[in-house]
């Protein structure tokens, strides 16, 4: 992701509904979990980072950029600057990975899996989530350096061939998927973009009832996966 982008995604990682919500979803997963160890790669300026900070972790960012690295620093955010195909950790040393929007930015995705389930303890979690639907690829893709967009049928079985056992798949971002496609027809770049307060808190609103609906198997823009180490 070029430099424009990272900014930009500090900048909004605050206040976007987008960001805010999965924030939730993860402050969500992590709830009926012990704290322990942890690491967030990919992590940006490390907005999820702090919400596993928040309920006791001991958790760091892991940031391949520059520039994410160092608003992660300025913002007292535990940071290191490495490349998630060679994690700079020993073997079972972590009770939880998460991988937000990082597999999906790496050509040889099996070889980040096989990191992230090396430096897990046997029967640690990973929560990862990508974009979903190969249909739903775009201008927007591109502009956020995407490899690939992925199904349940490419998703599981990345995960499973690599010592990962899947707990449970999760669409996210069903109800706005229509607004999704029919933008992403249309756009010509990143729609991360700053929006008016009234929209943004619409929007928030919308995603926002998807935890109280049975929704979670139907197409979205999104899938959220929980696995533990084999």
């Amino acid at each position: 992701m070029d430099r424009s982008e990272i900014r930009k995604t500090a900048a909004l990682e605050d206040i976007h509904w987008w960001y805010r919500e999965r924030r939730h979803l993860l402050a969500r997963q992590v709830r009926a979990m012990s704290p322990g160890r942890a690491l967030d790669i990919g992590a940006a300026a490390g907005g999820n980072t702090r919400v596993l900070i928040d309920r006791g972790w001991d958790a760091i960012a892991l940031e391949y950029s520059e520039d994410g690295t160092r608003i992660a620093l300025e913002r007292g955010v535990p940071v290191v600057r490495a490349d998630a195909l060679t994690l700079p950790f020993p073997d079972a040393c972590l009770d939880l990975v998460v991988a937000y929007d990082v597999l999906e930015h790496i050509q040889d995705d099996d070889r980040a899996v096989q990191e992230m389930c090396r430096v897990l303890r046997p029967g640690a979690t990973a929560l990862i989530a990508v974009p979903a639907d190969p249909r739903l690829w775009s201008a927007h893709d591109e502009a956020v350096d995407h490899v690939r967009r992925y199904t349940r049928a490419s998703l599981v079985p990345l995960l499973e061939r690599n010592d990962m056992d899947v707990v449970s798949v999760e669409s996210w971002n069903v109800l706005l998927r229509p607004v999704a496609a029919w933008r992403r027809r249309n756009s010509t770049g990143s729609d991360m973009e700053r929006m008016s307060p009234v929209l943004n808190l619409g929007l928030r609103a919308i995603v926002a009832t998807e935890r109280f609906l049975p929704v979670k198997s139907l197409p979205g823009v999104s899938l959220l996966v929980r696995a533990h180490r084999r």
